[in-house]
């Protein structure tokens, strides 16, 4: 197992993860998303090939529209 941060609570998982398959996991496929690892923003056209790993800090921002 691997410990990971997300959104500030703690989580695990049992090997590394495409950020990609993690959102799928946690059901957020076809949802408008922002990915940052360590606080860096991650490309949408790399999220399949980018690993979350051990001790990551992982944000997940789901985007919206809206207005007056």
């Amino acid at each position: 197992m691997i410990e990971i941060t997300v959104n500030g609570q703690n989580s695990e998982l049992e090997d590394p993860l495409s950020i990609d398959a993690f959102l799928e996991l946690k059901r957020f496929t076809g949802r408008s998303v922002a990915v940052a690892i360590n606080s860096v923003v991650i490309r949408r056209s790399t999220l399949e090939e980018t690993l979350i790993n051990e001790d990551d800090m992982v944000e997940i921002v789901r985007l919206f529209g809206g207005g007056l």
